[in-house]
């Protein structure tokens, strides 16, 4: 009973600080690992608008199910630049990207996009 008032300056400085590590992470481009096992990996990204993922590559095929609508520019270390619509509620099909190539996926539509990402272990 004696360390009730730790306990509660404890609460005081924590809860704070917890909203605003929450406030940092919703306000940034992201990905949230979901899963993984020995067959797939698993993770939901979160793209907003005018902060692109950055140039990365997919080794393996994988399965988009789009969670909200959006215009995403998918864009090639070579400058090539494809633009997709995702449709909530809607599955996609990527599949690997070619060896030396990388890309950045932008948010172009004003809005967060977030989708979930299924990506094969071994699809070769």
């Amino acid at each position: 009973m004696r360390n009730r008032p730790l306990l509660w300056l404890a609460v005081l400085v924590l809860i704070p600080a917890i909203s605003i590590v929450a406030q940092q992470s919703a306000s940034t481009t992201r990905r949230i690992p979901q899963f993984e096992n020995d067959h797939v990996k698993v993770w939901k990204s979160i793209i907003l608008p005018n902060q692109p993922l950055s140039m990365h590559r997919h080794e393996h095929s994988r399965a988009l199910i789009a969670l909200t609508d959006g215009n995403l520019d998918i864009v090639q270390n070579s400058g090539e630049r494809e633009t997709v619509h995702w449709q909530a509620g809607n599955a996609y099909w990527l599949t690997h990207d070619e060896p030396g190539t990388l890309h950045a996926d932008v948010n172009n539509s004003g809005q967060p996009i977030e989708v979930i990402v299924v990506e094969l272990k071994n699809d070769r």
